[in-house]
This record gives C-alpha cells, sequence and structure tokens, in this order.
C-alpha cells in the first residue's frame, strides 16, 4: 500500500469559458492586450481538524487582498504538502477570487508494530526508527524507516532482508504502522579472490584478514557473514602484513564485495600492488634533547642495518625510545621516524627524530573510580609521589602492583594527562571495581578424591582496606579440612604484612589393590601459623612465619593390628614404624624476588623464592627443609605466553638414629610427587616406594609371582629430596573464547622424588625345594599368636562344643596358674602367604611427561583437564593419562 507515494496534484479549477462577440474586424491594434490582474477576494481553510486554519494559511504566501496567478498557487500547494501535515492539498474558488484551501490531514500513529524479526529484537529496532505513536504519519518517514531497518539487517549480514510495511486505518483518523520483516538467510562470503599477488600465495593473505571464506572448518565463525567495515579493516590488515615483509610500496588498488544474485552470499575481490621489497638502510637517532647519545640510542633499536623492512619494527623503535625519554623524565616526547627511500638499491634508511621537550614532573595523581577501595590502598602501590620527577618505568610498575592487586579491570592504565605547566604531568588511576568477595558452596568430583564438597567465604579486600579474610572447608571421603586465616597487607599503614591461619585437616593417605582405593594411614593436623613480611627492595622481599603443629598418625585397627599391636605382616614396617602422636614446633622464613606483572595471570617478568624452615623450637620433630622456586614468563609472536617453572627441595634430619631401616625423617614430613604436581602420573606416582607382590600358582600349578598391576599393594615413601621443572605455552585466544573462560595449554613436566633409607624387609618367608622340579618354593609364614606378655597362646575343646584358649602347651590351669595334665592343646597362629617386597623408584632420573590441557571457569566452578602422556618414568612409577578436577581451585 505505501509502495509507491503519489504526489498530490493541485485541483485548481479552470476559468469557465466566456463567449465572444462577433463584430467587424477592427483597425489594426496600436499596442498588445493586458491580461486582467486577479485578486483574492476572501480565503478560507477547509477539512483541517487537529490543525487550526490560520496555521495552515501561515504555511503559504497567499493573503486577502493580493494578487494571485497559478503559479503561485500551485506554489502554496507545494509549501503545504512539504510540511509533511497533509495527505491531500487542492484549491477551489480560482475563478472568483474566494480562495478555498481544502486539506485532508495525515493520521496520527496509533501504534507501530514489527513483526517477524527473530535476529534483531524489537527494542534494538525501535531505537533506529523514527516512527513512534503520536506522531504524524507520512509515506516519506515510512520509506525511510524502511531503509533504515535494512541497513541494520545488512551489518548482521543479512543482504536479503525484506520489509514490507502496512498500514492499518482506524477511527478519528489514526493508524497503526506495521513493518513485515522477512530476515531472510544470513550472507555469508563465499569466496575471496586476491588478484595481482606474486609473492605470497591467495591462503597465506586470507589468513591475514578477519574476514573468513565460508566453509566446514570456519562453521562456528562470526566472521563468515559480510561486513563492510570489516571490508575496510581487512585491506588495513593486508597492508600491515605487506609492511612487515619489506613491501613498503604496497597498496590495495580496488576492493570489490558483489552479491550473489540471490542475495545468500558475497564473492570479496581484492586487487593488489605488492612493489618490490626493501630492506633497512642506515638507521640513525637525531634527539634534539642533550640528556641523549644519539649513537648509543640507534644501537639499542630493535632496527637494524641490512635487515628486511618492517613496520612493526619502527613502531617498536619508536615506543623504544619514548619509553627511554619517560625513564629520564620526559613525559611528552615526540619521536617521529623520517624514511628516505632509496628505489635504486631497494633500501629504506630511517631517522627517528626526538624533538626538544622539557623534562616532567608529576604535578598530582587522580585516583577515581574506587567507590569501595580506600584511596590509600591504590595510592601506597604508586611508585611515585607528587613532586617526584616524571619515570616511565616507575608508571609502568605502578600499573603491575595495582593489577597485581585483583582489585580492578584487567587492563588498568595510569593516563598521563599535561598538568597546569609545560614541565608538569597528572597521573590519571581511573580504576573500575570488580567483585573481591567470593562466597561459594560447592560439589564436584575428583579422579584424585572422588565426590567433594567445598564452602568457602573470601573477601580479597576486607573493609575496603585490601584486607584479605577466608575461612573454607573441604570435605570429601578422603580428606576434610577447615581453616580460617587474615592477611594484614599494611600493618599500622606501614609496609609490613601480618597474618595468621587456624587449621583442621584430616587426610587419609591410599594405595590401590585392584579397583579398591584402600586407605594405608590417616594424619589428623591442627594448628596454627603466623606469618609477617617486609620489602627489601622494589622487587625483593623478606617473610619470616611460626607454626604449631599437632600430629596424629594412625591405622585402621581391625586391618593393620593383631592383639593390639601394628602388625608389619598386614601393614608393612615402614607404616608401623609411621604411627604417634607428634608435636611439631617451626620456624621459617621465604627470601622472594618478584618482578611479575600480575600476581594473579602473569605474562611477563620472573618470580624467585628461597626457603627453609627449621623445626625444633620445642615438640618432637626436628628437621630443617629448604626449598627453592623460580619461574619466568614471555609474552611474544602476539599474544602467546611461555613460561619455566622449576622448584626443588631438601629435607635434612636433626635427629638421632631411630634404627635399622628407618629413615630419620619421618614419611608424613618428605617430599612427594604425582598428580597434580607433575602430569601424566597419579596421585603420590613418582618416588620411592614398596610394592607388595603375592605368589600365587599358574595354571600348571607352579608358583610364581602376580603380574596383575592392579593386585600388586603399592605403598609411596617419599624422598627427603626432589626436583620439578615446567614448561607451558599458552596460545592467543579470540575475544570469544575468552569470554568463556577457556585457558588452553600444551606443556612438558620433568621431575623426580628420591633420597630414602632403604626399608627393612617386612619378614623372611621358609622356603624348600620341590623335589619333583627342584626349584625353590616360598612357603607361607606362620606365626604364634601371643597374649600381651608375648606367651604363646593355645586353644582347647569345652563341653558344650566351643573352644577357649590358654598358654598351656598340655593341659589346664589350676588355681595356681600351673598347667595341669597331659593333654596336648592346639597351638594357635596366623598364617600369612607368601609375598615378595620390592623397593623401587628410589632415583634421581628425570621422569618426563607431555600434553596439553585446559583451564575452564564454568559456570559449575573451575575445571581442569590434562591429558599427558608420560615418555620417561623408572619402575614402580604410576602412570595415568587423563586427569581433571571440578570444584577445586586451580
Amino acid at each position: 500500500m505505501l509502495s509507491g507515494v503519489p504526489l498530490a496534484a493541485a485541483q485548481i479549477a479552470p476559468a469557465p469559458a466566456t463567449a465572444v462577440p462577433q463584430t467587424a474586424p477592427a483597425a489594426a491594434p496600436t499596442s498588445p492586450a493586458v491580461a486582467p490582474t486577479r485578486v483574492i477576494k476572501s480565503l478560507r481553510v477547509e477539512g483541517s481538524q487537529r490543525i487550526e486554519p490560520e496555521t495552515v494559511m501561515s504555511y503559504t504566501k497567499l493573503r486577502v487582498g493580493q494578487a494571485y496567478t497559478n503559479e503561485s498557487l500551485d506554489q502554496a500547494l507545494r509549501d503545504l504538502l512539504a510540511t509533511d501535515l497533509f495527505a491531500d492539498v487542492s484549491i477551489a474558488g480560482v475563478e472568483t477570487g474566494d480562495i478555498a484551501i481544502r486539506v485532508r490531514e495525515n493520521p496520527i500513529i496509533n501504534r507501530v508494530l514489527l513483526e517477524g524479526n527473530k535476529t534483531l529484537k524489537s527494542d534494538k529496532i525501535t531505537k533506529e526508527i523514527k516512527l513512534a505513536p503520536r506522531q504524524i504519519f507520512t509515506r516519506t518517514a515510512v520509506r525511510q524507516d524502511v531503509a533504515r531497518i535494512v541497513e541494520l539487517y545488512r551489518r548482521q549480514g543479512r543482504f536479503a532482508a525484506r520489509i514490507d510495511p502496512k498500514m492499518v486505518s482506524l477511527d478519528q483518523n489514526r493508524v497503526d504502522v506495521i513493518f513485515e520483516i522477512n530476515e531472510g538467510p544470513k550472507s555469508k562470503v563465499r569466496a575471496i579472490n586476491i588478484i595481482g599477488n606474486t609473492v605470497f600465495s591467495d591462503s597465506k593473505l586470507r589468513g591475514q584478514m578477519v574476514t573468513k571464506q565460508a566453509r566446514l572448518t570456519t562453521f562456528f565463525s562470526s566472521n563468515t557473514s559480510y561486513d563492510q567495515d570489516r571490508l575496510a579493516y581487512d585491506q588495513q590488515k593486508l597492508r600491515q602484513f605487506y609492511l612487515t615483509q619489506g613491501y613498503a610500496d604496497f597498496r590495495v588498488t580496488s576492493a570489490v564485495a558483489e552479491l550473489t544474485p540471490d542475495k545468500k552470499d558475497f564473492i570479496i575481490t581484492y586487487v593488489v600492488e605488492e612493489g618490490p621489497r626493501y630492506k633497512f638502510g642506515d638507521v640513525t637517532v637525531d634527539s634534539d634533547i642533550r640528556d641523549f647519545d644519539n649513537t648509543r640510542l640507534a644501537a639499542t633499536l630493535p632496527v637494524k642495518k641490512g635487515e628486511w623492512f618492517d613496520a612493526k619494527k619502527v613502531e617498536d623503535s619508536v615506543d623504544s625510545l619514548n619509553q627511554a625519554t619517560g625513564l629520564f623524565g620526559y613525559a611528552f616526547t615526540d619521536v617521529s621516524p623520517d624514511y628516505q627511500r632509496d628505489p635504486d638499491t631497494l633500501t629504506m634508511s630511517v631517522n627517528f627524530h626526538i624533538a626538544e621537550a622539557k623534562r616532567s614532573y608529576v604535578e598530582r595523581i587522580d585516583v577515581t573510580g574506587n567507590r569501595s577501595t580506600q584511596d590509600k590502598v591504590i595510592r601506597r602501590e604508586i611508585r611515585l609521589a607528587e613532586g617526584d620527577a616524571f619515570n616511565s618505568f616507575q608508571v609502568k610498575r605502578s600499573q603491575d602492583r595495582i593489577n597485581s592487586l585483583g582489585f580492578f579491570q584487567d587492563k588498568f592504565e595510569i593516563k598521563q594527562t599535561p598538568g597546569s605547566a609545560p614541565d608538569r604531568v597528572v597521573l590519571e588511576a581511573n580504576v573500575e571495581e570488580k567483585p573481591t568477595g567470593e562466597l561459594s558452596l560447592s560439589a564436584g568430583y575428583s579422579s584424585l578424591e572422588r565426590f567433594i564438597i567445598q564452602a568457602g567465604l573470601t573477601q580479597r579486600n576486607f573493609r575496603g582496606k585490601g584486607q584479605e579474610f577466608r575461612a573454607n572447608i573441604d570435605y570429601s571421603i578422603y580428606s576434610k579440612s577447615a581453616q580460617i586465616g587474615f592477611t594484614e597487607p599494611y600493618l599500622f599503614d606501614k609496609n609490613i604484612a601480618l597474618g595468621v591461619d587456624l587449621f583442621r585437616r584430616d587426610y587419609n593417605s591410599f594405595n590401590y589393590l585392584g579397583d579398591q582405593r584402600q586407605t594405608t594411614y590417616s594424619q589428623v593436623s591442627t594448628g596454627f601459623q603466623v606469618r609477617t613480611g617486609v620489602p627489601l627492595t622494589e622487587y625483593l622481599s623478606l617473610s619470616g612465619r611460626y607454626g604449631l603443629t599437632f600430629d596424629n598418625v594412625g591405622l585402621d585397627q581391625a586391618t593393620y593390628f593383631t592383639g593390639g599391636v601394628c602388625d608389619p605382616l598386614k601393614a608393612g614396617r615402614y607404616l608401623c614404624e609411621a604411627i604417634g602422636k607428634r608435636t611439631s614446633s617451626t620456624i621459617g622464613y621465604s627470601l622472594v624476588y618478584d618482578s611479575l606483572n600480575s600476581r594473579l595471570r602473569p605474562t611477563a617478568g620472573q618470580r624467585l623464592v628461597l626457603s627453609q624452615d627449621l623445626a625444633g623450637l620445642g615438640g618432637d620433630v626436628r628437621y630443617i627443609r629448604t626449598r627453592f622456586e623460580a619461574s619466568k614468563y614471555w609474552n611474544f609472536a602476539k599474544g602467546f605466553i611461555f613460561s619455566i617453572s622449576a622448584e626443588g627441595g631438601y629435607i635434612a634430619s636433626l635427629e638421632k638414629s631411630r634404627g635399622a631401616g628407618i629413615d630419620k625423617v619421618r614419611i608424613t614430613d618428605r617430599f612427594y610427587l604425582g598428580e597434580p604436581q607433575i602430569r601424566g602420573f597419579d596421585i603420590r606416582g613418582v618416588g620411592p616406594r614398596v610394592q607388595r607382590i603375592a605368589y600365587i600358582n599358574d595354571a600348571n600349578g607352579n608358583q610364581v609371582l602376580q603380574t596383575d598391576k592392579n593386585q600388586i599393594v603399592d605403598d609411596a615413601l617419599g624422598g627427603r629430596a626432589y626436583y620439578l621443572v615446567r614448561f607451558e605455552l599458552e596460545p592467543p585466544l579470540g575475544a570469544g573464547i575468552r569470554e568463556l573462560g577457556l585457558r588452553p595449554s600444551i606443556f612438558m613436566d620433568v621431575g623426580a622424588v628420591f633420597g630414602v633409607t632403604r626399608p627393612l624387609p617386612t619378614a623372611t618367608f621358609p622356603t624348600h625345594v620341590d623335589p619333583t622340579t627342584g626349584k625353590t618354593i616360598v612357603d607361607p609364614l606362620v606365626t604364634p599368636i601371643t597374649d600381651s606378655s608375648g606367651n604363646a597362646l593355645y586353644s582347647y575343646a569345652l563341653a558344650d562344643g566351643t573352644f577357649g584358649t590358654t598358654t598351656c602347651a598340655a593341659g589346664l590351669p589350676d588355681a595356681s596358674g600351673a598347667c595341669n595334665g597331659v593333654s596336648p592343646n592346639n597351638a594357635l597362629s596366623n598364617t600369612t602367604q607368601p609375598f615378595l617386597e620390592r623397593f623401587v623408584g628410589d632415583t634421581p632420573r628425570p621422569r618426563l611427561s607431555i600434553g596439553f590441557g585446559v583451564n575452564w571457569n564454568s559456570p559449575f566452578g573451575p575445571l581442569r583437564i590434562d591429558i599427558a602422556k608420560a615418555l620417561l618414568h623408572s619402575k614402580g612409577d604410576d602412570t595415568k593419562l587423563v586427569t581433571f578436577n571440578v570444584g577445586t581451585q586451580f
């Protein structure tokens, strides 16, 4: 109905014809005839409803008493239609001078409705269109809004979208405007053609573009749809790529996007001129600031003579010079590269000119945007004070320290703006706070501990003072813990940290027998630790701690005890030696060098830690434990993050020997390696261990050792020394993947734990030689059952058919305790089937694994999945291919 808008024509009634009297021919006139002048006698408006007649007449130049012509009446019609207030206009009374302006007003819009839109929400469309309720309806406005809606869909890549406007007439000259929308399919990029390239292939150049061809491999990509802005951006990407490869004269001569006849796809064609390839010529620095040595500055730049021209290196050189001048207090230096192209030698000489500038001083530091965080929490991390000489390195360091707090947006920057004088600079720290409190109640599943329930309360910016308060409760089948802690990073507003932790931990060590996980020993630890720390330099700090822990190590009496005493034949001598209660009083320190740009997710810098703990200030345990940790991060190649971390430790006992075959360092104080420290191995799957392998009879009745790994009892013993090195590479991710919270990585882990006294055999089994085969057969071990005094026990029959026990080998004891009688009693004994104990894994030889994994901050809690293959392992090590954890921090 609205597809065509007819123009309202002026309906001017012609004057009636008048009879001309027939007379004799007159003499030839001496002058031409003059047309009679018409004058407006009266002027009125007919048909107006909402608009006052005076208002209608004010839009025209017609006035009573004025002369009028057909041209002036036509102009009046055009003026009225130009107001968009009227659907039709005509003029009557032309012949008499009684002019009547007849109008039909445009209707008022009652509602504007959208039908058929699915991918674009109605509120997004209504923001763009001009038609709205209670406005005057015009066909021109409808056409304009149709064009606006079409443009909205084109921005989404839907070039086949069709908009059909409809009008429904209502009473009182009102209408409903309905836009019927057929969105159509999303127009994809069917092909990207490149003409004129000879050095690089089409696929190589397409890889530089953001726009991608619609293929199965790009099914989930949003960049396969056509976008005019993206087309211009891709031209810039192509130029940037060629400029980094030495082609300084490269240009895109044309970029054409053609829509296929069915409006479903686009074909994009680029025509390029590559030009010759240039090398860097002379690279010089020309500084108007006297503080700098131009030759030395030029030698430090990444641009080198003879290398292929690279515009990115030129940009890096400008940044490098700005940083260098900033170190000397020049906040607003102007560094401009001047190019001298030599087409004969195909060289590009570059002169970096540093304009004259004044040394800058910090006029003031503005902190804004912090609503809950106190100003002092931010200001104490800024390495400059008001009145100090400007230093770009200190500004960058301040940014890193504030980012490391974890209280604000990830990409926080301190902006530098001119102050009240040319040598003054204002530092603006405009922060955007993010939540720092965490209240969690989660359940998860771990390949280590099966089902896990966790409840935690953490506030990393307690009361807005930068203090940390945390309380956590963890529960699983094999471990339980409760911990509460508080840290004040600036005690009494001094750069001294103080913290305290209270804890209770119940841990069950275990091994596997078949698919059954069996608890070996339990350790209950209750205690506290007090921590303090002070900075020595900007990057070096010293921390101290004191801890007091009460440990109770025990075994399941029903499983591992005989006669109320730990039975080495059931538990192993090394576990029986570990049980008991003990108190550990430890004091320690850590010397930390930290230049990481972020404590949460570092991408550059390094961290070195030397720690020592001394146990023996009271208590039952005496040792000195030394550990060293180092890590370094590199950010390179447009977003790749490579890191190397290494750690190692040694624990030396200060106690006397506890007997032959017993290590002076208790099993609960040693180092352990395995999942999750070194991926590709099971928990405590690396290092010294004792394997108990049973003797069985094969199908032919021959005695052999058990070969089924699942039937071998495997107890990890830990070691006094260990080392671990981890190499990890995180690739750059697109914005979409980052928003999902995914962080994939590939890694290689190398490590070992070793150095423990070889335990004595638990038992020596009797043997005999099979007379038939001549092979030595290991026999079961029969041990007498004794009472608490060590006397052998015997059984005898009672009258009721049951059995009693006595210490008499024959007869029964009388009232005095003497044995009377000659009837022999049956000696009570335990029979232990033969097994072989094997001590393995005590070697510093490296274990190596490679693999890949991904961290995902999922709606169900943090998730970590690793797939790792152990390439190097020693005899007895337990390997594992896939590990995952849900509901625990990573």
